[in-house]
């Protein structure tokens, strides 16, 4: 089946149980897609698969990819290269089906063994941390997805990422391992730098370390985010305007223009980009 045969709603399967695929399913299904079934291993797992979709069944890989338009491979980033293959020495794969992959580091080309049987290849992942509870369906309205596919069927992975609310951004194959890296970067040094500060006030007798902390962190990170280039949102926007003219979110003034830093585009002389907590 031609991806411009089909219906738009679709058959989805969901391989891996872990923090991911279930979320992932549970927002395509709310966007339409009927669930096949799921792929659930440890208790852990089934628990959450039955949590975000309690009427998907459980069923092993190889029927639930039998039965399946779109499967969602949400397995650990080791086990993906084997499984794929695996499935495609098996004979499972089917043309015309989507298979989409949510690990950060391969591209399409792991999906190749599938791809040569004429199944449509998609790598997608969400830049989002996951809980694997329904916390994360608010959360991926507000996040990006980075999306590899080939150029003919592109539009096909950015359409599933906007069905799930997030918005699609486009990584080449070949810079997939430098897009990894720099989620691995930005997860684990905010999780050390969270874990050491709340260690530090622990050690001197301040209660709940980690409320004390929240709005220090998160405006902290925002700020740097916007220094980075982060997009505000538009109610930032339309309450900085309501507010009189004021600076906007990105540190500048309407009509500012690009430089986002105020009408010479040079910046505050008097700050130096540490925030008053480290200024003193």
């Amino acid at each position: 089946m031609s991806p411009a045969q089909r219906s738009g709603r679709l058959g989805l399967g969901v391989v891996g149980a872990g923090r991911v695929g279930p979320v992932l399913g549970a927002a395509l299904a709310g966007a339409g897609h009927a669930v096949v079934g799921v792929s659930a291993v440890s208790e852990a797992s089934r628990e959450r698969a039955e949590a975000l979709l309690p009427q998907a069944p459980l069923l092993d890989v190889p029927t639930l990819v039998e039965r399946s338009e779109l499967v969602l491979l949400a397995v650990p980033y080791a086990e993906l290269p084997g499984l794929v293959a695996g499935l495609a020495a098996t004979g499972t794969w089917q043309p015309g089906q989507i298979v989409l992959h949510t690990a950060p580091g391969y591209g399409i080309g792991v999906l190749q063994p599938a791809a040569a049987a004429g199944a449509i290849p998609l790598a997608v992942h969400p830049a989002l941390e996951f809980t694997g509870t329904s916390l994360d369906l608010a959360r991926l309205a507000e996040s990006y997805f980075a999306v590899t596919a080939p150029a003919p069927v592109l539009p096909i992975a950015q359409a599933l990422v906007v069905e799930m609310g997030g918005e699609p951004v486009v990584v080449a194959e070949e810079d997939r391992p430098a897009y990894a890296e720099a989620i691995a970067t930005a997860t684990a040094f905010s999780r050390s730098i969270v874990e050491q500060s709340t260690g530090i006030l622990q050690r001197i007798g301040v209660e709940h370390p980690g409320s004390f902390l929240s709005s220090l962190v998160r405006s902290a990170v925002d700020n740097a985010l916007t220094r980075a280039g982060a997009r505000p949102s538009i109610d930032e926007v339309l309450d900085a305007l309501q507010d009189g003219g004021g600076p906007l979110p990105d540190g500048g003034a309407p009509g500012d223009g690009a430089t986002g830093r105020g009408g010479n585009g040079e910046g505050d002389p008097g700050d130096d980009g540490r925030g008053w907590f480290l200024r003193g």
